[in-house]
């Protein structure tokens, strides 16, 4: 989805990072043949960028509906605590959402619209009954939150 370039700021390597208007960021790098962003090289011309669209993959993760709210945890894992369940391919119940937490690291969560790269602050969202799988990236701490329509709405 294609979503305006709002500004721009370095990662922690010193890589650049644009901010998109929908809240999410993109690495944007000048490394051809694969990448050709000469644009990012220099003030200027990152300036000139503001506006341009840039197609967002986060912003082809489900969201959640208004209607649920939270009824369980998981307790905290880590890459060597994850239980293989995860792991494998699974789903949720029918009308059960989740909410995949990563407080710290990175992991990779794999569902029906795409493979998306969770870390803090980008959660992932698991629609009810639909596929989906994760994998550590590197170290990770993340939990799982459930939800469901609340009673008085499902009735």
């Amino acid at each position: 989805m294609q979503r305006a370039i709002v500004g721009f700021r370095q990662d922690e390597t010193g890589a650049w990072v644009a901010e998109l208007g929908c809240g999410h960021s993109q690495h944007v790098r000048h490394e051809p043949p694969w990448q050709n962003r000469p644009w990012v090289t220099s003030e200027q011309g990152r300036c000139a960028q503001l506006g341009t669209p840039l197609d967002c993959g986060y912003c082809e993760m489900a969201e959640l509906p208004a209607s649920v709210r939270p009824y369980k945890q998981t307790q905290a894992f880590t890459e060597a605590s994850v239980p293989a369940a995860l792991l494998s391919e699974h789903k949720t119940k029918p009308g059960v959402w989740a909410q995949i937490v990563v407080e710290a690291g990175k992991l990779e969560y794999r569902c029906t619209r795409g493979v998306f790269v969770l870390r803090a602050g980008v959660n992932g969202i698991v629609e009810p009954e639909s596929p989906h799988q994760v994998r550590p990236l590197q170290q990770v701490r993340f939990h799982v939150l459930f939800l469901r329509a609340s009673r008085d709405e499902s009735a």
